[in-house]
């Protein structure tokens, strides 16, 4: 594990001062994501939850392009190798966990890894174990930022170099008691 991924995973902020650095920090969480794994990402537009997505896509080993599934809400990226699929969830635009159920994430959430953009407040019944995830710029604090959709834009461009602090928040067993 790397030292960022374990300062990560230990709840303390991490601060990416890049595009590439939040790429980075997710292809590094992202080799070490298992089948059944669920990671909650949250932050404002642009904030970079599909930049790190992709860098767990990278990480997993999936075929890519990794894009930003907002207008088909979920997509499905197979493993180019033996490991677990990724399926990337937007609920941006979910109405509320009826919506969400209407998914049947839950039908393949043990032999994949699931992301969820924007799932705070909306996921988190689809696994005790999970990793919520914020993404925030540097001037908010992880904790107090506003935690969801329609919270302020942190740029324009989310390739922008602009400095994010990211910070985990573990749930269940798996990531609790070393998993």
């Amino acid at each position: 594990m790397t030292p960022a991924v374990e300062l990560l995973l230990s709840g303390a902020p991490v601060t990416v001062a890049t595009a590439q650095e939040t790429h980075a920090l997710g292809v590094q969480l992202g080799q070490l994501l298992l089948a059944g794994d669920l990671v909650l990402l949250t932050g404002g537009l642009a904030a970079g939850k599909t930049t790190f997505t992709q860098g767990i896509g990278e990480g997993l080993g999936v075929r890519g392009p990794i894009t930003s599934p907002t207008f088909v809400i979920a997509r499905v990226h197979p493993n180019l190798g033996a490991g677990p699929a990724l399926v990337h969830v937007d609920a941006y635009r979910l109405e509320g966990l009826a919506e969400l159920d209407d998914l049947d994430l839950d039908a393949d959430l043990e032999s994949v890894v699931t992301v969820v953009e924007w799932g705070h407040g909306l996921a988190e019944s689809l696994s005790e174990d999970r990793l919520e995830i914020r993404l925030s710029g540097p001037d908010e604090t992880a904790q107090g930022a506003e935690l969801e959709p329609g919270a302020p834009e942190l740029a324009t461009d989310p390739d922008s170099d602009q400095p994010r602090v990211v910070q985990a928040s573990s749930h269940g067993a798996r990531w609790t008691q070393g998993g």
